[in-house]
């Protein structure tokens, strides 16, 4: 398969160079696929990777002692060829012998390097970091300066092992996740069990997990009760204990007794599989800013060299004692300084270490242009319910007229509210308790976006809001409006009886959310479709100023227009698949509740995979933090690289100055792009 390297409508690199070969030996070359990156030159290098979603790498990643064993040998040979030279001058390190030493020195970190220029240039890309650092080296080797030659290649080799543990910890962040799939799965046949492949395992089928396994599925609970750790999936250590019938995810682990699960979806489609495939993924969706440097890289190599031909050859028009190998010698340090390993590498990988923190956090970014994004946000608007607030309806007060039975009209309510599946039902009959089935109903029909109608005992029944009363003409004689709790309207024979009060608890930690998201002078809004009274309420109660119940999805899209319209950067944070036109049209789309909704997980930018809404403050502060790193490598490989380039023009500095421009500067930018890795956030 021939390899070019070749750049999209935007810019962005199709195929790599130093980026390709560094993330390869780190074992991290699968977050380079969907770039189209490291077809010929480096999958021969690379190790096999399964759709499974495990990498198996035999790469040097694995084997730090390889990798630095040809940096070692060099810097041997090197240090006493310095000292033949310089201390001990024995009489037979003279002529071809002494050469020979300083070729023998440089050919361990040399080949390969020169090995890889020859590849790019005979698969079509010229100018490349290999071939600036072949030119100077071989070069200096031309005009006697061995000692620097063998250097140059030799720190710039160190700095290359050095860049590969660097994103081979990256990665670990991200890895971590990688893994939590077991190969293999105990399934219930007859009475007997057997082991097979999990992605052999069927839906329906019966697994049986000990204490302490991880589950390779998505499931129903079959045994009574389970307590499991969901950490792998929400960031979360404190154990989740589930009743039969609930639903339990790949991933989780399995913490007391013996338990069992029916497989529910199939070992692809698992929630898990989501999310492992969003992670990959999140590399290929580049930042601004690495599109830049991507774009200006491609442009910058072939000027570097053109100039430093300018350096080596137009001063013999201008100097009186022009000396070749004086001019060619400053020419070798200027190719040397402006490599722009620095930039190619760090910027990357403090993007990526920029998701690798947030997905150790529970937060899943799907690239690295998110990340950007959510950090220059000016405005979060978030939905209320199932966002802010848990999303569990319960009843809290019973307000009936007194001529009624209050027992036997709640139990016609709770036969009637069982043919429904809305949130609003479930929190009734858990109120109530068991379903009377002795109560016959007849004729009934659910009326979208009012409620329910039945007949008992030949009598009309109705349980809605209070939009139902209306359409039946049924006075009530109250105001609904001055009521904060969402209501629930009941008659019986035509006569209004009366009302139940409906909350929502508010997450507790939506109030410190709200105050996070002042502090980092983020306007907050919050949109419900829920009735404008609760929506006000719990809008006073967290402190959000801006607040508007009563809306239908395209009022939503109205109101993220308007805030648009000021030309102010808009998030909008969502918990389903309703929100979906919101999301679409937000410049960032936060999904609360990544082990919910598939469609969310899709769909949505962010993934806050444990419902938390402090996450929100904290996915802007990890951005923030990112895009400083980022810019700050950015500054320190430029300035430092602009300096010496004077200098070394002006012979003013040396090989080893320029080594220090190159390699130095590089090693500064990672070790600062790996900080994030231990930032708390």
């Amino acid at each position: 398969m021939e390899h070019k390297h070749t750049y999209d409508a935007q810019g962005k690199q199709l195929c790599c160079t130093e980026e390709g070969k560094i993330y390869t030996k780190a074992g991290a070359k699968e977050l380079l696929q969907e770039d189209g990156c490291c077809t010929a030159k480096h999958t021969k290098h690379a190790g096999h990777s399964h759709d499974d979603g495990h990498n198996h790498d035999h790469t040097e990643a694995g084997n730090p002692f390889k990798m630095f064993l040809p940096p070692v040998i060099s810097l041997a040979l090197l240090l006493l060829a310095i000292s033949f030279d310089h201390y001990f001058t024995p009489a037979w390190f003279t002529g071809w012998i002494r050469t020979a030493w300083y070729v023998i020195a440089y050919v361990p970190v040399g080949f390969p390097v020169i090995k890889e220029a020859f590849e790019s240039i005979r698969n079509g890309e010229f100018f490349s970091e290999f071939l600036l650092m072949v030119i100077a080296t071989v070069g200096a080797f031309g005009i006697g300066e061995y000692p620097e030659a063998v250097a140059v290649m030799l720190f710039y080799a160190v700095g290359e092992v050095f860049q590969t543990l660097a994103v081979t910890r990256a990665k670990a962040n991200i890895k971590s996740l990688l893994d939590q799939r077991p190969d293999e799965v105990t399934i219930l046949v007859g009475d007997a069990m057997q082991t097979i492949k999990a992605e052999e395992a069927k839906i329906g089928d019966i697994i049986q997990l000990k204490a302490g396994e991880k589950l390779g599925l998505d499931g129903e609970l079959v045994s009574d009760t389970a307590s499991f750790n969901t950490a792998a999936l929400t960031g979360e250590s404190k154990p989740d204990t589930k009743v039969k019938g609930n639903a339990v995810l790949a991933g989780m682990i399995n913490l007391n007794t013996v338990s069992r699960v029916k497989v529910t979806t199939a070992y692809t489609d698992s929630k898990l599989s989501k999310i492992l495939e969003l992670v990959q993924n999140a590399t290929t969706q580049k930042a601004p800013t690495e599109l830049f440097i991507r774009k200006f890289a491609r442009i910058y190599t072939p000027i570097v060299v053109f100039l430093a031909v300018f350096i080596a050859f137009l001063p013999y028009f201008f100097v009186k004692d022009y000396l070749f190998s004086t001019w060619l010698y400053r020419a070798l340090v200027f190719l040397v300084i402006s490599c722009p390993c620095a930039l190619v590498i760090s910027i990357p990988l403090g993007y990526f270490g920029g998701i690798g923190a947030a997905s150790r956090n529970g937060i899943l970014f799907k690239g690295s242009n998110f990340l950007d994004a959510i950090a220059t946000v000016q405005n979060i608007v978030m939905d209320k319910t199932g966002t802010m607030t848990e999303g569990v309806f319960s009843v809290q007060e019973v307000v009936f007229d007194k001529q009624f039975d209050e027992k036997e009209i709640l139990q016609m309510v709770n036969a009637l509210e069982s043919q429904s599946t809305h949130p609003v039902a479930t929190a009734i009959h858990e109120f109530i308790g068991k379903t009377d089935t002795s109560i016959k109903l007849e004729n009934v029909t659910e009326i979208p976006g009012l409620g329910l109608q039945a007949t008992v005992n030949g009598k009309n029944l109705l349980v809605g809001n209070f939009k139902l009363m209306d359409a039946f003409s049924i006075p009530y004689g109250i105001n609904p409006d001055s009521i904060v709790y969402t209501l629930i309207a009941v008659a019986y024979g035509d006569t209004f009886v009366g009302y139940l009060t409906i909350a929502d608890v508010i997450k507790e930690d939506a109030l410190e959310t709200i105050g996070k998201l002042k502090a980092l002078k983020v306007k907050t809004t919050m949109l419900s479709g829920d009735k404008s009274t609760v929506v006000r309420f719990v809008a006073g109660k967290l402190g959000i100023p801006d607040s508007f119940g009563d809306l239908l999805p395209e009022d939503k899209v109205n109101k993220i227009k308007e805030i648009k319209a000021k030309n102010e950067t808009v998030a909008f944070v969502g918990d389903g698949v309703n929100d979906a036109p919101v999301v679409a049209l937000s410049h960032v789309g936060i999904a609360m509740g990544g082990l919910g909704s598939d469609a969310t997980i899709e769909t949505a930018d962010i993934v806050i995979q444990d419902d938390k809404p402090s996450k929100i403050p904290m996915a802007i502060r990890i951005g923030k933090e990112t895009k400083k790193i980022v810019w700050q490598n950015i500054a320190l490989a430029f300035v430092v690289k602009a300096v010496v380039l004077i200098l070394g023009a002006g012979g003013l500095a040396t090989m080893w100055e320029a080594v220090f421009a190159d390699v130095g500067v590089a090693l500064l930018a990672i070790l600062n792009a790996v900080r994030i890795q231990r930032m708390k956030f």
